[in-house]
């Protein structure tokens, strides 16, 4: 089994411009004017051109205004800071400030296309500080 990430984006430049310069990530592969692929994390990020305003499922169409979503991707950082700077430098959108936990430390922010994302930096024990302890 495999996971493979896919974020629909209105311009596939500027998406690659924005997902290369905030995460490091860098181009595999290319498939026309219509896809890309980004290599760089544990899982390849595909970026999808997709128009506003068509299907996306369902009856919903498409949108890049800021939208909630019940998934969205949660990057491990190393600092928190520097990649919340990174990524706004690139074109993010940050969306509060930086907060603490007893896990980690945790930034919110919307990429240019309106999606959600999360840097995470890992404090202590990481989620091992919250987890219900074994049956």
């Amino acid at each position: 089994m495999g996971l493979l990430v896919n974020i629909d984006v209105p311009d596939l430049e500027a998406a690659i411009a924005f997902y290369t310069g905030a995460f490091g990530l860098e181009v595999g592969r290319r498939f026309g004017g219509e896809m890309a692929e980004l290599t760089g994390w544990p899982a390849p990020l595909y970026l999808l051109r997709k128009a506003a305003g068509t299907v996306g499922a369902g009856d919903s169409r498409r949108g890049y205004a800021r939208h909630w979503t019940p998934v969205h991707l949660d990057v491990v950082v190393d600092d928190v800071a520097a990649a919340l700077a990174r990524a706004v430098a690139a074109g993010a959108v940050a969306e509060g400030g930086i907060r603490t936990a007893v896990w980690g430390r945790l930034a919110s922010l919307a990429d240019p296309f309106g999606h959600g994302l999360c840097l995470i930096e890992f404090l202590n024990r990481g989620y091992d500080e919250i987890a219900d302890p074994p049956a």
